[in-house]
């Protein structure tokens, strides 16, 4: 068994207001841009983008209108993601309008659920005999997942249990049909989330059924009998991965999770699976999952996760693939697989605070998350490259799925959603707490509620972040005895950390500096953490990097782009010796901080129309090389991208 005691919670949104320039705009934009847009894509509202069909599904299936069901099997997660992301909306900041378009959509979705509280739109509209016939490929309980986590989530921040009620009369439905009991399926999901929303919605309920079934659905993945070769072969449905060396790993199915300790298959499934798995591992104290937990966090962040946070490295199955194996130019990096690896450091982190977890959900949030919205809040990637020359994107069969420019909508739409509810949702990353101790894991400013022995602490969180190293913490009122933990950065080489203007001396401890004492209002802590511009090397086995160094500034990594370095980004190089400067910019790209070396560009001086030819030296000439943070990439226009340049 775990020792509970380490257990830590995030802090709920209520309990805390963002206040911080860079984080509250994209709340802001979330609030007043990504989400009014994505109601009008989800209604098909939008000219000139893909037809979602979503919020027409619902209508059909309750009979308010006629027609066919449209789109993806997994359609209905849309609604749900987009929910979330309302209901977080609400949270921070009361909207009468938006809240009645949200009780709206609830009402339609509960009107088309059946009498025995079963509710999947593909179903309900082509035909209810077939329902929880093909768990494998068809997605009932990947959105039983989504609109689970959607109802807590609009539970919390309105009080109102509709859309609660009608989801724990599905789960009654599927604990019903599925389970280890005589006469059900032994089944589970194709794609997971609904590990993690059976413990979202077990930690409101306390029903044990819940947290059964989550834990069920851990147990039973993978066990022979194969319950997906069986169903397969009863339905007759195409097992598309059969002659490939994915089969049934692609689902994280093709062995028990305790003896998966590869990230294997589908990225976003498996980052789902991992963040049950630590879910599952923090509620019931099983120490084996926890240990599954920390070996599949192992195999990702140290061998198979991109310096941006991305992870998936081929597109074929937008999966995992084998050590190393991180090509920039033809990447996947899904924006739900980034997303989907925030979960799991977020649990690890409640399981056992830790700098390392935080490290990576720091990264994946300012890199790979982030990167996946335009500035303006209307365009999306699916796929976030690291390197883009625009015309391989339309004429390289192997890079077509990467884009040069992000879309209004997609006809598979998961990913603008998923970014809604995540950057709504954004300060439950901030902090953990267990009552003797609050973590602070990302330094975002915002004023806050902490609980410490039973007694609450206002605490205001100033922090010059992403473009300064200066954090502040003061006590704003209240007097609580306990610990106070700030996360040492692994990007940060040095700090210095006074109390009430006097230099302490601390040495980390799993990467956090533990201030213990009697907190009373008018406390201030000081931590100013060294940002220097880093020059960041790949593991010798990651052969796309060779030769090659990537720039990071505190959480940032940087990129070229040819919209400030011109084309041919490929002939550039960064001398060792080359020493860079920071410039504040606030009239580029919202306001950055842009970084400038000098470099060399080697010169076309091909002679004549020979491919290739002797060995001769190149000439070169000076260039000032310039970096902008990767987030911000392709908002001026289409153009070649690198983040990896040659030395």
């Amino acid at each position: 068994m775990m020792d509970q005691n380490v257990y830590t919670r995030p802090l709920a949104l209520d309990k805390l207001r963002i206040s911080d320039g860079f984080w509250h705009e994209y709340q802001l934009r979330v609030l007043d841009k990504v989400i009014p847009y994505q109601w009008e894509a989800l209604n098909d509202r939008v000219p000139g983008a893909d037809k979602s069909g979503c919020v027409s599904n619902f209508e059909v299936a309750a009979g308010l209108k006629q027609g066919a069901f449209y789109g993806c099997v997994f359609q209905d997660s849309d609604a749900a993601k987009w929910l979330e992301a309302v209901a977080y909306a609400l949270t921070l900041r009361p909207d009468p309008a938006l809240e009645a378009t949200a009780d709206g959509l609830i009402s339609t979705i509960c009107a088309a659920q059946q009498p025995d509280g079963y509710l999947d739109t593909y179903y309900i509209i082509n035909g209810l005999d077939k329902r929880f016939s093909n768990l494998r490929d068809n997605h009932e309980l990947y959105c039983f997942g989504h609109m689970t986590e959607a109802a807590v989530a609009y539970y919390h921040a309105t009080g109102k249990d509709t859309l609660l009620n009608a989801m724990i009369r599905y789960a009654d439905c599927i604990d019903r049909e599925i389970g280890p009991e005589e006469g059900k399926k032994r089944g589970y999901p194709g794609h997971e989330v609904a590990e993690m929303a059976l413990i979202r919605l077990y930690e409101v309920t306390k029903d044990e059924k819940h947290l059964r079934l989550a834990k069920y659905f851990i147990d039973e993945r993978g066990r022979e009998p194969l319950y997906f070769d069986e169903e397969g072969r009863k339905n007759g449905s195409r097992f598309y991965w059969e002659h490939t060396h994915f089969r049934y790993q692609y689902y994280q199915a093709g062995r028990p999770v305790r003896r998966q300790h590869d990230a294997e298959g589908h990225a976003v499934r498996a980052a789902y699976l991992m963040s049950g798995i630590a879910d599952v591992a923090r509620v019931t104290g099983d120490g084996t999952l926890a240990e599954t937990a920390r070996a599949l966090w192992d195999s990702v962040t140290k061998r198979r996760m991109y310096i941006t946070g991305a992870i998936g490295s081929s597109h074929v199955g937008e999966s995992f693939t084998f050590d190393y194996d991180l090509p920039n130019d033809t990447v996947y990096g899904e924006t739900c697989a980034a997303i989907g690896l925030v979960f799991f450091a977020r649990r690890m982190l409640e399981t056992a605070p830790k700098a390392e977890y935080a490290d990576v959900m720091e990264r994946a949030l300012y890199n790979g998350v982030i990167s996946g919205m335009s500035l303006d809040g209307t365009r999306f990637f699916y796929v976030n490259p690291l390197e883009v020359l625009p015309e391989a994107c339309e004429k390289d069969e192997n890079k077509r799925h990467v884009r040069p420019e992000r879309q209004k909508w997609f006809g598979c739409a998961c990913c603008p959603p998923n970014l809604a509810r995540l950057l709504a949702s954004v300060g439950q990353y901030m902090v953990t707490q267990n009552g003797r101790a609050a973590f602070i894991h990302l330094y975002i400013g915002a004023e806050l509620e902490v609980d410490l022995g039973g007694q609450a602490l206002q605490l205001k969180l100033g922090s010059g972040l992403p473009w300064h190293g200066a954090v502040r913490l003061s006590v704003q009122a209240g007097s609580a005895e306990g610990t106070i933990a700030l996360r040492v950065p692994g990007w940060c080489p040095g700090w210095t950390l006074k109390v009430n203007g006097s230099s302490v001396e601390a040495i980390p401890e799993d990467g956090y500096l533990k201030l213990s004492r009697l907190w009373q209002p008018g406390d201030t802590v000081t931590l100013d953490l060294a940002m220097p511009v880093t020059r960041m090397a790949a593991h010798p086995s990651v052969r796309e990097d060779v030769g090659r160094v990537a720039v990071t500034r505190g959480p940032l990594v940087y990129c070229l782009e040819q919209a400030d370095n011109g084309p041919g980004l490929h002939r550039l190089r960064l001398p060792r010796s080359a020493a860079f400067t920071a410039h504040e910019e606030p009239g580029l790209l919202g306001g950055v901080t842009a970084l400038t070396a000098e470099g060399i560009r080697e010169e076309d001086t091909w002679d004549g129309d020979a491919l290739y030819a002797p060995v001769r030296d190149a000439k070169q000439s000076p260039q000032t090389l310039t970096f902008i943070p990767y987030y911000a990439w392709a908002n001026r226009g289409v153009g070649e991208m690198s983040v990896w340049v040659r030395e």
